[in-house]
């Protein structure tokens, strides 16, 4: 049975570290093939699962309005390339980029044939994990109404934690059927911890846990290094997987 699972936040949360975090639990754990989808305008997702994207569904959608019919090929035919040559191979995971939002112009004849062969291509795995702007605008090309799971992180603070029920307000107004949602509060200390609990609670959304702040995942961006080789010693990475225990199934 496919699993849909997606993240938003807004920027600085950490919801891309998260997904890179869920694809290596998912691996890990054998739930495998894993598509990771990277939804953010401002791909990174890539940085933390260690790979190097060379085209995105976005430059596939632009490239359709002209080069399909100078190559002697039908638009579809065209689009299902332009996908397999976007599509990363990782071990144990898939991933491929949306790219930019679109431009000015009617992009409805190139959106319907990514949603097309999106759909076929999504049916080969059984977990799908998106990580989404804030906006949300890419999710309906991934038949948003056949989401398992949300997660929307936050930064540790008391805005954060409104700017994620937003995010939540802004799916439930969608009426994208999501059937679960849960918040995760990210880089939180120790100190802040209580505050934050309290803050929490006021919210009609499920807090899955809390991540503690990290000094490794910092020394890890700091190098460069993908974050998903960062091992057990990670005390981010133990209690995200703590909370991938409950959630995830």
């Amino acid at each position: 049975m496919k699993r849909c699972i997606g993240f938003a936040g807004k920027g600085g949360t950490g919801k891309t570290t998260m997904a890179g975090f869920l694809v290596k639990y998912l691996v890990e754990n054998g739930k495998t093939p894993v598509l990771a989808v990277d939804a953010d305008a401002n791909s990174n997702l890539n940085e933390v699962l260690g790979m190097t994207v060379e085209s995105t569904l976005s430059e596939a959608r632009e490239e359709m309005k002209s080069a399909a019919a100078s190559m002697g090929m039908t638009k579809d035919i065209f689009i299902e390339m332009k996908i397999n040559e976007a599509l990363v191979e990782g071990k144990g995971f898939d991933l491929i980029a949306m790219g930019m939002p679109e431009g000015p112009g009617c992009y409805c004849a190139a959106n319907a044939l990514l949603t097309q062969f999106l759909e076929k291509l999504v049916n080969n795995y059984p977990y799908i994990v998106i990580d989404n702007e804030a906006g949300m605008e890419h999710i309906s090309r991934l038949r948003a109404k056949d989401m398992d799971i949300l997660i929307v992180v936050s930064d540790p603070t008391v805005r954060g934690i409104q700017a994620a029920c937003r995010i939540v307000d802004l799916a439930d107004t969608l009426n994208l059927g999501i059937k679960e949602k849960h918040l995760i509060l990210n880089m939180v200390k120790e100190e802040d911890k209580e505050k934050l609990l309290k803050e929490a609670k006021k919210v009609n959304i499920n807090l899955a846990g809390i991540v503690p702040e990290d000094s490794l995942i910092h020394e890890f961006d700091l190098r460069g290094k993908p974050l998903i080789e960062i091992d057990r010693s990670s005390t981010a990475l133990k209690e995200t997987y703590n909370i991938f225990n409950k959630i995830i199934q």
